[in-house]
């Protein structure tokens, strides 16, 4: 047996599909491949393949975290090699290395993501900043979204770590967020967006980190 931990990118050519959608597209890749995935015990067997959190549909990422287990041992490098050659253009494996079979799950271990949010504006820097600053001070910001399940109400605020402006041309600005994400809830760049006052939708949002308890950190800016 072996447990890989895989990094990996979705870009611009897959960032409308979903989750379950992505993990179907994983299983399939991994059994063209040839990949000898381990599966589990019970009534309806699954194979071992776990993502460290959800990526919403529209996002793109260079950080995107997986866990699978094996029944055999291969090297990262032809894992990497072999599964290059059967993914769809828009996702990549970038990183692979073995960890301890004990290690704790990834969905137990993340306890935030940073992202990168271009957004269409008007508004100069001060004002922005502004927002910024008063979003921040808040102690709390009732919030809800529709589900299909119905009305879903919580505090953003408890979900928001920091924001900042990063880049500003008059035309666009790029917002940097930590936002939440764990079992208690995470955090959407596009609300926190809506919060601070911009009315349009972000042009382009990019998961750029993911931070585990562990404080292993897989960071990747442009």
């Amino acid at each position: 047996m072996q447990r890989l931990r895989i990094r990996f990118s979705r870009s611009e050519e897959l960032k409308f599909i979903s989750h379950l959608d992505i993990i179907r597209l994983w299983e399939r890749a991994l059994r063209r491949a040839r990949i000898s995935l381990a599966y589990s015990e019970g009534f309806s067997p699954h194979p071992r393949i776990s993502l460290a959190a959800p990526l919403s549909v529209g996002i793109t990422s260079d950080v995107e975290l997986m866990d699978i287990v094996l029944t055999g041992q291969v090297s990262p490098h032809w894992f990497t090699s072999a599964v290059n050659q059967r993914l769809p253009s828009g996702m990549r494996v970038l990183e692979v290395y073995p960890i301890a079979p004990g290690i704790p799950s990834l969905q137990s271990q993340v306890r935030f993501a940073e992202y990168e949010v271009d957004i269409e504006t008007d508004h100069g820097t001060e004002e922005i900043e502004a927002a910024i600053s008063g979003l921040l001070s808040l102690e709390r910001l009732p919030w809800y979204h529709m589900r299909d399940t119905g009305r879903r109400s919580y505090d953003l605020r408890a979900l928001i770590d920091d924001i900042w402006l990063t880049g500003w041309n008059g035309l666009h600005c790029t917002i940097g967020m930590k936002l939440r994400c764990d079992n208690s809830g995470s955090g959407r760049p596009e609300q926190v967006a809506t919060a601070l006052g911009f009315n349009e939708y972000p042009v382009s949002i990019r998961r750029i980190r993911l931070i585990l308890s562990t404080r292993k950190q897989v960071q990747i800016r442009g």
